[in-house]
């Protein structure tokens, strides 16, 4: 069980980043997003140690999805995650395998298709409950739309998760890709946390995490040094980035992420990578000493 009294400092033992809420557990700001672990399908064993070894680093929330290598993903969770790790494992529904090369997921919005992948996600990770399940909505990108009988009233959705939570399968509800109108309406259920594609350079959802800290919803963004997708830009690459990082001797990619903790207390970090030296270097993304004017000179750039 998590204990409330744990310091707040980065203590690498505990918790990485700090400490965070997520519904009612306390968890490491900086958790891992498993999405890249699709990339160490063929080699299990790596991707179990990796997943060890950010444990051992204090990560203790994890974020995942059936639909990431097609249950490949959750696989490697399951083999890797003891009951005395105190790992809070996120995972998401709306969303399924196409094994379509343009579209490596297709949308599953209805009711029945939420609640079927909740059950999928309950055997492929060995849990008897979820502790947190995302609504993957499609209001905001990136990514696909929604057609046909996919477009779904968010009110319909709600209530099938407010019933999985009920019935004990999942602990909590969050949202993803969800537009301010749809956090509005769903907020009355009890929302744990948003996820929405959220950067130094991208505040376009600015609105809304001001709203989630307002209602103590944790906030977590995901491309949080912008996209991979080349018609986007990186933090990484932004000379303000790139200046504030050299004069603290650290890199772009840390000083992008320092910027997201430091900048609302309610933010989670789940970055991702198959390269256990990357996650390494990320998880100390919290130690980085950015000033008060530097805070000021990044929240200048524009986004």
């Amino acid at each position: 069980m998590h204990t409330d009294s744990l310091s707040s400092r980065h203590t690498t033992s505990l918790h990485a980043g700090g400490t965070g809420r997520l519904a009612n557990h306390t968890v490491s700001r900086i958790g891992y997003g498993a999405m890249q672990l699709e990339r160490l399908a063929d080699d299990h064993r790596a991707a179990v140690a990796l997943l060890r070894r950010i444990i051992e680093l204090g990560v203790t929330h994890i974020d995942t999805a059936q639909f990431y290598g097609d249950g490949v993903v959750n696989d490697m969770i399951r083999d890797a995650l003891t009951p005395d790790d105190n790992v809070v494992v996120v995972t998401k529904v709306g969303a399924d395998p196409s094994h379509n090369s343009e579209h490596p997921i297709r949308t599953a919005q209805r009711p029945d298709q939420l609640r079927s992948s909740v059950e999928d996600n309950l055997r492929s990770l060995g849990l008897d409950q979820i502790p947190v399940v995302n609504l993957r909505r499609f209001d905001v990108g990136p990514g696909l739309t929604v057609e046909g009988d996919q477009i779904v009233d968010i009110d319909d959705q709600i209530e099938v998760m407010t019933n999985l939570r009920d019935e004990g399968k999942i602990g909590a509800i969050g949202l993803s890709c969800v537009s301010l109108d749809s956090l509005q309406r769903a907020l009355p259920v009890g929302i744990a946390c948003v996820q929405n594609w959220y950067s130094l350079i991208a505040r376009d959802h600015e609105d809304m995490l001001e709203l989630c800290s307002a209602e103590n919803v944790a906030w977590v963004p995901f491309f949080p040094l912008g996209s991979a997708f080349p018609q986007h830009a990186k933090v990484t690459d932004e000379p303000r980035v790139r200046a504030v990082a050299d004069k603290l001797g650290t890199s772009p990619a840390l000083v992008g992420l320092a910027w997201l903790l430091r900048h609302s207390p309610n933010t989670l970090l789940i970055p991702g990578s198959a390269n256990l030296s990357h996650m390494e270097t990320n998880l100390t993304a919290g130690d980085v000493p950015l000033t008060d004017s530097m805070m000021s000179a990044l929240g200048a750039i524009p986004s």
